[in-house]
């Protein structure tokens, strides 16, 4: 089976070299992104913070790739693609739409990260840290003209524990999906591949999100505002408060017990070496690592700096 790759992200180049494994799969040809490009429904541009480099890999490879410049409608990158032959589109963390064009070209089969059809569109890990999920996982699906709405070859799921970063998950959805590829591509390609509807009801779709996203609203629960640290931490932007003029972004945080009295929600205070901030339940938060200036420091450290300007 002749496979075109569309994938611009570190996931999608370690798809990319287990689908070389396949012995059923020949990869001839690559579509991948720059790390900053533009999208409808953010125009002035998107900077992809889990970019990964393409073009060496497959030039040493000497497997054929084209980067997207413009649009996925370009008749140049059409006809590039097409020249390829595809029997199938593996399309993985690609943030652009798969035209219909393509895909009566050839079936394009995506990887989603969530058990579709819940969550559905942007930042489907990240929603479901931030909601309080307990269970999540990866879906393989046949992409079609919705929104991740296309019939199901197959799913794994992971459970979200409270201690889980973006980062311990996503490691762990990587594995999964990879596992998904190896399992399905081979059905595809010999035709025993069984695909299913998705279910008509509990579909869930989410906005994409982006850094201005991560501001903490201090009036929410201790535990919410914990979810949303732990969501958003690195590899991503971070979540973030405004302190006078300074963004302090906060990479972690533990939940306490301190009671810092009459302290309004955000209100941030020290005690001996630690720095709390009042959430709005009435409970608090202590900082463990923080971003200040563009460098990332101790909380007391940036507590010294700040009282003494």
């Amino acid at each position: 089976m002749r496979i075109v790759v569309l994938a611009a992200s570190a996931f999608g180049l370690r798809c990319l070299k287990a689908l070389r494994q396949l012995q059923c799969c020949e990869i001839v040809g690559v579509v991948t992104a720059p790390r900053v490009f533009t999208i409808s429904y953010r125009p002035e541009g998107v900077c992809n913070i889990l970019h990964a480099d393409f073009d060496g890999y497959c030039r040493d490879l000497r497997i054929p790739a084209v980067t997207l410049e413009h649009c996925m409608s370009d008749e140049s990158l059409y006809l590039a693609v097409s020249s390829w032959s595809p029997d199938a589109f593996v399309v993985v963390g690609w943030y652009h739409k798969v035209p219909k064009r393509w895909r009566l070209l050839a079936h394009a089969y995506g990887l989603h990260a969530s058990l579709l059809p819940a969550y559905s569109g942007g930042a489907p890990l990240v929603w479901a840290m931030i909601n309080g999920e307990n269970t999540t996982g990866i879906t393989l699906f046949q992409l079609d003209d919705g929104v991740d709405t296309g019939p199901i070859l197959g799913q794994a799921t992971t459970q979200i524990s409270a201690v889980d970063t973006i980062a311990t998950l996503y490691a762990r959805i990587e594995e999964l999906g990879v596992a998904l590829l190896l399992e399905h591509l081979p059905k595809l390609a010999t035709g025993q591949a069984t695909l299913r509807p998705q279910p008509a009801t509990g579909r869930r779709v989410c906005p994409q999100r982006g850094p201005e996203d991560g501001e903490i609203d201090w009036s929410k629960p201790a535990v919410q505002i914990d979810r949303f640290v732990r969501a958003q931490t690195k590899p991503y932007p971070g979540a973030f408060f405004v302190d006078g003029t300074e963004r302090i972004i906060v990479w972690s945080v533990q939940l306490t017990d301190v009671d810092l009295g009459d302290c309004r929600p955000g209100e941030v205070v020290a005690i001996e070496h630690g720095i709390f901030a009042a959430t709005g339940d009435g409970e608090s938060i202590r900082f463990t690592l923080v971003n200040f200036q563009g460098t990332d420091v101790p909380p007391f450290e940036w507590w010294l700096r700040r009282t003494a300007n």
